[in-house]
C-alpha cells in the first residue's frame, strides 16, 4: 500500500491550497480516510476524516468551514482543499487510510490508521 501526498507550498495568508493524496494497494472509497497535520513543536493533530459509515465528514474546529475533504474514487485519490488559510495553518501535512470502518473520527484520529503518506508541507505567511 502506498500513498503518495503532494500539492503542499507557501502561500500568503487567506489564499488557498489543494493537497492531493494517490493511494494505490487500497481503495479509498471502502476506507476511512483523513488529514492529520503536524506544526512544529506541536504534537499530531487530526484535522478532518471521511468515513464510510458518516453522512458527512468530519472536521476539527480550527478548519471547519475552510478545509474540505474529498475523494475521486475512478483516480482513488483523495482531496484537502484549505481555503482561508491562516499562519498557524503551517505544518506538515499528512494523508492516511485505514480499512476498518464504522468508527468516528476521534478513533482514528487517538489510535492512528493504517497507512500513512509521506508528508507534506504548507507554510503560511502573515
Amino acid at each position: 500500500v502506498q500513498l503518495q501526498a503532494s500539492g503542499g507550498g507557501s502561500v500568503q495568508a487567506g489564499g488557498s491550497l489543494r493537497l492531493s493524496c494517490a493511494a494505490s494497494g487500497v481503495k479509498l472509497d471502502y476506507s476511512a480516510v483523513c488529514w492529520f497535520r503536524q506544526a512544529p513543536g506541536k504534537e499530531r493533530e487530526g484535522i478532518a476524516c471521511r468515513m464510510t459509515s458518516a453522512r458527512s465528514p468530519y472536521y476539527a474546529d480550527p478548519v471547519t468551514g475552510r478545509f474540505t475533504i474529498s475523494l475521486d474514487t475512478a483516480k482513488n485519490t483523495m482531496f484537502l482543499q484549505m481555503n482561508s488559510l491562516k499562519p498557524e495553518d503551517t505544518a506538515v501535512y499528512y494523508c492516511a487510510a485505514d480499512r476498518a470502518y464504522g468508527y468516528n473520527a476521534d478513533y482514528y484520529f487517538q489510535r492512528g490508521m493504517d497507512y500513512w503518506g509521506r508528508g507534506t508541507l504548507v507554510t503560511v505567511s502573515s
